[in-house]
């Protein structure tokens, strides 16, 4: 999992707002894909991913953050698909257990 830091997107940006989300929390996102709009002291630009993932949203819309500070968290692409096939799992043992008592 890497973490996604409030960007320095201008030379006299201390911290930035994010404006909106462009993704929902669990969205795959490629990199390149535009993630949120940001509003610094000068204008309000989008961020880009840099990476491709499952996106984690850590700080709401609306929030102001310095520089540096965490807004979200990228999984990698294939890690959600192992916590999807957890339940199936859970399930048949589930079954199994349902045929052992009868």
């Amino acid at each position: 999992m890497s973490e996604i830091v409030m960007p320095r997107l201008s030379d006299s940006m201390e911290e930035g707002t994010i404006l909106k989300w462009l993704k929902a929390d669990g969205d795959a996102v490629a990199r390149g894909e535009p993630l949120a709009e940001i509003e610094t002291d000068k204008a309000t630009l989008t961020y880009e991913s840099d990476a491709a993932g499952v996106l984690t949203i850590v700080v709401a819309a609306g929030e102001t953050l310095p520089i540096g500070s965490v807004i979200a968290k990228l999984d990698d692409p294939g890690a959600s698909n192992g916590e999807a096939d957890a339940p199936a799992d859970a399930d048949a043992d589930a079954d199994a257990d349902a045929e052992h008592s009868a």
